[in-house]
């Protein structure tokens, strides 16, 4: 039996990350803290071997991954892959938290009722989230499973994409014997760690993951 490696970081801090904006599907380049982050984990990386190494086909990942490379001669394969995107955010790709917040402060009280967020408060408390519902509905939209913006992607959506990453990556894993490096975003990581950590669907949307760490599993062959 061989015991295969996968190692799994997060990009780098960029610029949208930076300044609040909803990132998705956009290409927003690393800042210079974002590459020092992507240092430190190759210096982390640094004496861990794989032969494989997968980015997604945004600049973020790729430039995250070209410092990993840096200590990795012996990695033979890079394979880009949009699959491990980060969530899309449709509409709200480009724009500022605070415009969200703004925007969301004027819809209908009907939204958070099909959004069933309030309906367990009473009284004086559900008076003062409906008050409130802006931020709350901003972060309904980054956390919720079922929820999607404006021409965006839910979770569901998210993880049926990873999962299906996944399963190709493992049957190349085996097939070929090799460990894999995967440098991905922050929603492509959650579905990612949840199916190796075993997690259930909530305890999968309170992930953080870090933008100077890794993750590591064991696959055995």
């Amino acid at each position: 039996m061989v015991k295969l490696k996968i190692y799994v970081f997060r990009h780098g801090q960029t610029y949208y990350n930076r300044d609040h904006i909803f990132t998705g599907w956009k290409d927003s380049k690393l800042t210079p803290k974002g590459i020092k982050q992507a240092k430190i984990i190759a210096k982390k990386l640094k004496n861990k071997k794989f032969q494989v190494a997968y980015t997604s086909d945004l600049s973020r990942c790729k430039d995250t991954l070209k410092e990993v490379l840096r200590y990795h001669l012996e990695v033979k394969e890079k394979i880009i892959d949009w699959r491990l995107r980060e969530r899309r955010y449709g509409k709200l790709e480009g724009h500022h938290h605070s415009e969200f917040v703004k925007m969301a402060g004027t819809k209908d009280y009907k939204t958070l009722l099909h959004w069933n967020k309030i309906d367990h408060l009473e009284g004086k408390e559900r008076k003062e989230f409906i008050k409130k519902h802006g931020e709350a509905d901003l972060q309904i939209i980054r956390r919720s499973y079922t929820n999607k913006p404006p021409r965006g992607e839910n979770m569901p959506m998210v993880e049926k994409r990873v999962y299906a990453f996944i399963k190709d990556m493992l049957k190349k894993m085996k097939k070929e014997k090799s460990s894999i490096a995967i440098s991905a975003s922050g929603n492509s990581m959650r579905p990612f760690r949840k199916y190796f950590e075993h997690l259930t669907r909530n305890q999968m949307m309170k992930l953080e993951n870090p933008w100077d760490d890794y993750f590591e599993y064991t696959i055995n062959s």
